[in-house]
């Protein structure tokens, strides 16, 4: 799978209401601009990836040219009519994660508030709510009824990050500055999202995507499967996997009904190749029926070499201690073909 997925150091959000309270433990990551006892209120969130996971990604897992996508997972979302944009700068300085919950105090004592910015609470913000770099600037426009999950490319960041030319001090996430400053009292969109400590699957991560097809079959005599009624599955399956391994799965790829021939082996041995860049994968958690890998023509391309059609699964990038179900999607003669066979496997940790 050429998608690796590496995750949050520290997050957490500053409140504009409770200008010293710390949320660095917090399930929730939130943007706002809302109404409390008559007074306009803002939040906004801070969050930072490691340097060194960022440079182990492109020195040993890419190979080939990239994109990366800060992902965040929706949580719930309110006062939302029209588009509505969330922006993503670069913070300008270090902070501290800290360790405190929304509500539970109001006096910062070891991490980020929309006052102070370290770990012990000594040392403000140039500018109350947080110190970020006015570009590059990375914008998502989210409407009523439109997925809320946050996936915006970030690549130009991320290099700057990866070569040490900018220091990595992680994004600010918030509104714009006529909704954050806006008089409008029918106008306040909160964006609460799932923090890294939330106890669900769906953590904010940095999603690197690249290209690993290739589709070389060498001196095999097999043939390319030529018909949707066929049977699709991985031969060499184990059922369970290490969180820190990368698979090679096997497909076996044969025709539902062969044609009529005088052999002395089964019709059944005579494996086939998937279709040449027309034949992709996608991952669902088989508990939730979501996908966390979706079919995508240039990402989860399935290659081929002299043995059979297969693609790798970098499995860092799923829960550990949970389900997984396979899905191979072609299209033969013009026809589309989904195969969901209970293709299962689970991840453990290690």
């Amino acid at each position: 799978m050429a998608v690796y997925k590496i995750f949050p150091t520290k997050d957490t959000t500053l409140y504009e209401q409770f200008p010293s309270m710390n949320t660095g433990l917090d399930q929730i990551l939130e943007a706002s601009s809302y109404y409390s006892n008559g007074s306009r209120y803002k939040s906004r969130y801070l969050i930072q990836f490691a340097t060194e996971d960022i440079q182990n990604v492109i020195d040993t897992k890419v190979t080939n040219s990239f994109d990366v996508f800060l992902r965040n997972f929706n949580a719930s979302t309110s006062g939302l009519s029209l588009d509505t944009d969330l922006y993503f700068y670069t913070v300008s300085g270090s902070w501290g994660m800290g360790s405190g919950y929304y509500g539970n105090s109001q006096v910062t004592e070891n991490g980020a508030s929309w006052v102070w910015k370290d770990v012990s609470g000594s040392v403000e913000w140039e500018t109350a709510g947080g110190d970020f770099n006015p570009t590059p600037v990375y914008s998502q426009s989210f409407a009523y009824g439109s997925t809320l999950d946050v996936n915006v490319n970030v690549k130009t960041t991320i290099e700057t990050w990866y070569s040490g030319s900018v220091p990595n001090n992680g994004f600010i996430v918030k509104l714009s500055d006529a909704v954050e400053g806006s008089n409008n009292t029918n106008i306040q969109p909160k964006f609460k999202n799932f923090s890294i400590d939330t106890n669900t699957i769906y953590p904010p991560y940095l999603e690197f995507k690249w290209d690993d097809y290739n589709f070389n079959t060498g001196s095999s005599t097999s043939t390319i499967l030529d018909t949707p009624e066929s049977f699709v599955s991985i031969y060499n399956n184990a059922g369970e996997y290490y969180s820190d391994s990368t698979p090679r799965f096997r497909l076996a790829a044969v025709r539902k009904y062969p044609d009529r021939q005088f052999i002395t082996a089964s019709y059944y041995t005579d494996n086939n190749y998937l279709p040449e860049s027309q034949s992709l994968y996608a991952i669902k958690d088989s508990s939730t029926n979501e996908f966390v890998v979706d079919f995508d023509p240039t990402y989860t391309r399935i290659s081929a070499d002299s043995t059979s059609s297969y693609f790798d699964v970098h499995m860092n990038g799923l829960e550990p201690e949970r389900y997984y179900t396979v899905l191979i999607k072609t299209v033969i003669g013009g026809v589309t073909k989904v195969w969901d066979e209970d293709i299962m496997f689970k991840v453990n940790k290690g």
